[in-house]
Order: C-alpha cells, then sequence, then structure tokens
C-alpha cells in the first residue's frame, strides 16, 4: 500500500526473551534458632555451619545472653560449627525455680555440659568472654579432653588484676549490708545494663552499640527470679574467687592452644588481666585492640580474621 510514494509496512517487535531463572537458596551461613530439652527445660539456642566442621562453643557473658554472638556466628560459619546457648534463666530460655536449680557458676557449668552430651559436642573449642569465661573454664575442668582451644576475650581469672569497677562488688563481699546490695540492685536495671554496654567506650565507638542490647534484653530479664539470679551470680562471684587458682591450674597444666583478644577500655578487666594469662599460658598470643568489653560490637571486622587465623592453626595441629 502507498501513500504519497511511501510504502507502509508492519514492523513486528520481537518479543524479549524471558530472563533467565535463578533460584534463590537459603543463606548457607545463616544462623539457626531452635530449642531443645536439656534436663527437662526448654532451653534455646543458636547454631551456624556445617555440623560435621570444628565447633566453636560460646557461652555468653552477662547480660545479653547468645544475641551477643549474632554477628560472629554468620562470619565463621563457612568453616566452623558454631553452637550459642542461652543459659537457663536468661534469653529466650526457661527460668526453672531456684530449688531446682543452682543458679551458680558450677550449675551452670553442668548445664553446659549437658547440653553438650544433647548436642553431642565432644570436642570443641571454647570462647570464654564475661561470665562465661567462668563457667566455659569450669566445663574444661571437667572435661579437658574436650577442648581443642580456647579464645580468652575480657573474661578474668586473676584477682590481682581486678579492675576498679568490682568495688562495689567487692564492698558487698566485706560487708554484705542492705545497703551495699542495693548498688548491686542498682546494676540489675535497664540503666544498669546500658552502662554495661556503654559506659566506658568512646561516644565514637558507643554509636556502633544498638541500644537493642538493653532495650530488647531488659524487658526479658525484669522478673523477680531473673533479677534474683542476677544478683545472686554477682554475690556469688566472692566464691569464685577461690575457684580462679583452679582456672589458672587448668590453664598450665593443660596449655591449650589460646588467643586473648581484648579491649583494654574495661573497668572490670583492664589490660593487666589480658597480659596475667601469659603467666600460665606463656605461648598465648596476645592481640589487644583500643576497644571494650563488647568487642564484637565495635570492632568485628577486626576481630573477625584473627580468630580464623587462630582456629586454622589451631585445626591443623
Amino acid at each position: 500500500m502507498q501513500h504519497g510514494g511511501m510504502t507502509e509496512r508492519t514492523v513486528s517487535t520481537p518479543p524479549t526473551p524471558p530472563l533467565a531463572v535463578t533460584p534463590l537458596t537459603a543463606d548457607s551461613g545463616a544462623v539457626k534458632h531452635r530449642f531443645t530439652d536439656v534436663g527437662g527445660m526448654r532451653i534455646f539456642y543458636r547454631e551456624a555451619g556445617p555440623v560435621d566442621a570444628p565447633v566453636l562453643l560460646l557461652p555468653h557473658g552477662y547480660p545479653c545472653s547468645s544475641f551477643q554472638y549474632r554477628r560472629l556466628m554468620p562470619a565463621l560459619a563457612d568453616r566452623w560449627h558454631l553452637v550459642a546457648p542461652d543459659y537457663p534463666g536468661f534469653g529466650l530460655s526457661d527460668t526453672p525455680p531456684a530449688d531446682a536449680f543452682g543458679f551458680d557458676f558450677d550449675a551452670y557449668a553442668g548445664f553446659l555440659e549437658a547440653f553438650c552430651d544433647k548436642l553431642g559436642l565432644d570436642r570443641y573449642a571454647l570462647y570464654l568472654h564475661d561470665y562465661g569465661s567462668q563457667i566455659g573454664l569450669r566445663l574444661a575442668i571437667r572435661r579437658p579432653g574436650r577442648v581443642a582451644a580456647v579464645i580468652i576475650q575480657n573474661g578474668d581469672i586473676y584477682e590481682d588484676t581486678l579492675g576498679p569497677k568490682y568495688r562495689a562488688i567487692q564492698e558487698y563481699w566485706r560487708d554484705p549490708s542492705a545497703t551495699h546490695r542495693a548498688v548491686l540492685e542498682e546494676a540489675v536495671s535497664e540503666d544498669g545494663f546500658r552502662a554495661e554496654f556503654v559506659g566506658e567506650v568512646s561516644a565514637a565507638q558507643a554509636t556502633q552499640i544498638p541500644p537493642d542490647l538493653w532495650k530488647m534484653h531488659w524487658p526479658m530479664m525484669d522478673t523477680p527470679p531473673r533479677r534474683e539470679l542476677s544478683l545472686k551470680l554477682m554475690e556469688g562471684l566472692k566464691q569464685n574467687l577461690e575457684w580462679f587458682p583452679r582456672y589458672q591450674a587448668y590453664l598450665r597444666e593443660h596449655q591449650p592452644p589460646a588467643l586473648i583478644i581484648w579491649g583494654p577500655n574495661d573497668g572490670y578487666m583492664p589490660e593487666p588481666s589480658a597480659r596475667a594469662y601469659l603467666r600460665d599460658i606463656p605461648k598465648a598470643e596476645l592481640v589487644l585492640t583500643d576497644g571494650g568489653h563488647w568487642l564484637l560490637e565495635t570492632h568485628l571486622e577486626q576481630v573477625v580474621p584473627v580468630i580464623r587465623r587462630f582456629l586454622s592453626a589451631s585445626h591443623s595441629h
């Protein structure tokens, strides 16, 4: 057909080929959130990595339960099997009656041993932090053959290097009066939790620490039984001092491969607390940062390569 000397023709546009379909699979390094029964208690735990890989056991400190490991776990999950339980009375785990569970360091070590038995964890590296260092080392003393290595991050076992923040607790030990106990009770509060996280680091580092840590965890701990068990653990630190020589003897006798990675801006555990470990494990690697007690919040990118290198080396021995 012609119009004014032009030929009209229909131009057909070829159909757009469909985009190649790429199925999206779940993250291989994702943290799984599970519950299991340990001694009649419903226990929550986080797990990541291949189940047949070398195990890194992550007993938590105080006060935010296994949540403190939420960022470390996926960073190591390609090569290691990571397991982090919430202790009874913490996080998402059950709170048994006080007459059924001791809520002291020995009871928690017994729990950790039973938890490992339940999951079939018979060989592991131990991450020792805060209260988890006391609990984890008691587990190591119970089952020394299971410990492949230790990572020590701001966990204290040397009485002569305790920092100034211990003074309030030491005052209570000397005189367990209502006045001195009230100071401890103030620490078991939302403001007390907040101070644990951001009270000692620089303003810049404090911005890296999410308020979720205390805003989400204080409501979980704000029940009469949980407030009481928190106080009981503080009071129990006095008896725990008697264990310090036993923790030291374990390290001295067994010489596990050890990485000491530390935030010295810590009123409970300053730099001398880190260096003290070298008395008993002189071959340990010591890494000091410019951080504080919660390095996994402020220094994760710096910490992860150090941990990866250490775990790889200790596993190859």
